[in-house]
């Protein structure tokens, strides 16, 4: 558990190393779907940004890292929709009754692979960042499988 708290400090300390010229550099918010917890989205380039989330899900525990392609609709000043992939990893301790399925007096680790496609808007006068966004998931391990319902609202500040 230490690594994955190293590495999610790592990403919101590269959130304050480079600059770039998308809409904004870094936004940090609350996540808020069939997960809640903390997310932080930086532009490693114009159009491409890495995104970390912190979230409890079934009251567990997980950590993702993401890849994300965003592209203008240049209908909308501000807004993007992107597209992406990453990984995750989470845990669910024995005992609390937290999982819908499986032995619930176990512990489970799950490891996986996740996709993302969603829309991101930036209020013009106002620090504010939107996103919506699904993102499915397949683990991998003993309790593997697909979780296709994981669909968030993003509410960030963003500078």
């Amino acid at each position: 558990m230490k690594k994955v708290i190293v590495l999610f400090v790592f990403m919101v300390s590269m959130a304050f190393v480079n600059e770039t010229m998308a809409q904004y550099n870094t936004a940090i918010g609350l996540r808020a779907g069939s997960g809640n917890g903390l997310t932080v989205k930086h532009f490693v380039q114009e159009n491409a940004a890495i995104e970390g989330l912190l979230y409890t899900r079934w009251r567990g525990f997980l950590v993702t890292a993401l890849y994300e392609i965003h592209n203008d609709i240049a209908e909308v000043k501000g807004l993007q929709w992107f597209y992406g992939g990453g990984a995750h990893i989470g845990s669910w301790n024995a005992g609390n009754h937290n999982t819908p399925w499986g032995d619930r007096n176990t512990s489970y680790t799950i490891i996986g692979l996740d996709g993302i496609i969603g829309l991101d808007y930036k209020f013009t006068d106002a620090p504010i960042n939107l996103s919506l966004d699904w993102k499915p998931a397949i683990n991998f391990g003993e309790r593997g499988g697909f979780w296709g319902d994981e669909v968030a609202l993003s509410i960030r500040f963003a500078f």
